[in-house]
């Protein structure tokens, strides 16, 4: 249990800090283009951030009509197994 508690605190520590570090070189590199460049790009950021959370949305979707079809097959076979006992 100390392991787990071990490696998952460093691999917050490690996400958590290479996510600051590029939030901050991407400023830095932001900064330093033009205009009309800084605009190209914040579109684009925008529009991978929109495709993200569309296919998260789309997944949560999918994984709920999964576990439907599953709870399906269990009720289905929970009644047979219910069925033949009696």
């Amino acid at each position: 249990m100390l392991k787990r508690t071990f490696w998952f605190s460093v691999g917050s520590v490690v996400g958590v800090s290479s996510s600051v570090y590029l939030q901050r070189r991407v400023k830095q590199a932001a900064a330093q283009l033009p205009g009309r460049a800084q605009r190209v790009v914040g579109d684009a950021a925008r529009r991978v951030g929109s495709d993200v959370r569309g296919a998260v949305v789309e997944g949560r979707r999918a994984m709920a009509d999964r576990e439907a079809e599953l709870q399906a097959q269990v009720d289905a076979r929970t009644a047979r197994t219910s069925d033949t006992e009696m």
